[in-house]
């Protein structure tokens, strides 16, 4: 901004800066249906697509527990860009090389463009893995105090006598 503008704006005119909103879960699913599209596309083999598959079955999973652990979590951030920047970027990277040459040749020390993605994508099914035990870790966690509560405010369970009696 030059400073002819700068000193002609009047107090308090602030231009709005564009900061992009959070994707939703549809952007989130439409992001992973992509990265789907690129494996076909790219006849990606078999052993890419059943680990891609496995984290965005993971990622399908996760984004209702979301909620429960918050939009500002970590564990939220992590999840959206796993689906839309890390999953998509790293199977791009991937599939942009040539098959024969990303499969056979090493790149770093002894592995292959293919072993260095399989390393990629173990890594993030592994961390969805763990968002997801903790979300579901979370539900479990409250249903666990709400029994505490439920103990101390009723006494101990002592449910109905369901048999039928001694048998003759």
């Amino acid at each position: 901004m030059g400073l002819k503008s700068w000193l002609g704006r009047r107090r308090g005119e602030e231009q709005a800066a564009a900061v992009p909103s959070a994707p939703t879960e549809q952007d989130i699913l439409a992001a992973l249906n992509r990265v789907n599209a690129m494996l076909t596309e790219g006849n990606a083999p078999p052993v890419i697509t059943s680990r891609v598959q496995r984290i965005a079955r993971t990622i399908r999973d996760t984004l209702p527990q979301l909620r429960h652990l918050g939009v500002g979590t970590i564990e939220s951030y992590s999840v959206m860009a796993t689906a839309t920047d890390y999953l998509p970027e790293a199977v791009g990277g991937y599939l942009r090389l040539p098959r024969e040459w990303a499969d056979t040749r090493p790149i770093d020390g002894y592995k292959t463009s293919l072993m260095v993605l399989i390393d990629q994508l173990e890594l993030l099914a592994a961390t969805m893995d763990k968002i997801l035990d903790a979300a579901n870790r979370a539900d479990a966690q409250a249903l666990i105090a709400h029994g505490m509560f439920l103990q101390a405010k009723f006494g101990p369970p002592s449910g109905p006598d369901l048999t039928l009696g001694p048998t003759a």
